[in-house]
């Protein structure tokens, strides 16, 4: 084998050997982070078990012709250890509405208030743990 052709080789077989492991483990990265973004009720997915502490509870009701959304996640505040960041409010096209973010070492407990001027059909609260990912929970207005 000639010198130039043997170099020449190696660098392929070395460019091969980079590139194709990143771009495996991109699209690998790619399916798993589209399947669970978020997790419900029905699908707790690895979070089995951690429903009836991090599902957002959704309550409607009505003030002053306005619509007021209250959201509750059953769940302990740790300080930085282990809490709940923040509720987000989407519409029924998965429109952001608004958001409360949490201080885990001042509010006690995860709730947030929304009040909107108007508003029928679907509603969809965002609950983010730290540990324990994104959860989605709906509800009709």
């Amino acid at each position: 084998m000639k010198r130039r052709d043997f170099i020449q080789l190696s660098a392929t077989g070395l460019a091969t050997s980079l590139i194709a492991p990143t771009m495996a483990q991109a699209e690998s990265s790619q399916t798993v982070a589209t399947a669970d973004i978020y997790y419900t009720k029905e699908s707790s997915g690895r979070w089995s078990g951690k429903a009836a502490t991090h599902l957002p509870n959704i309550e409607v009701g009505k003030a002053d012709g306005k619509v007021v959304v209250k959201v509750v996640t059953a769940h302990e505040m740790k300080g930085y250890e282990h809490y709940i960041v923040k509720h987000v409010l989407l519409d029924k096209n998965h429109q952001f509405i608004a958001e409360k973010m949490f201080n885990p070492m001042e509010d006690k407990a995860p709730i947030s208030t929304f009040t909107l001027d108007s508003y029928s059909g679907t509603l969809y609260a965002l609950s983010l743990c730290n540990k324990h990912d994104l959860w989605l929970s709906s509800v009709e207005v």
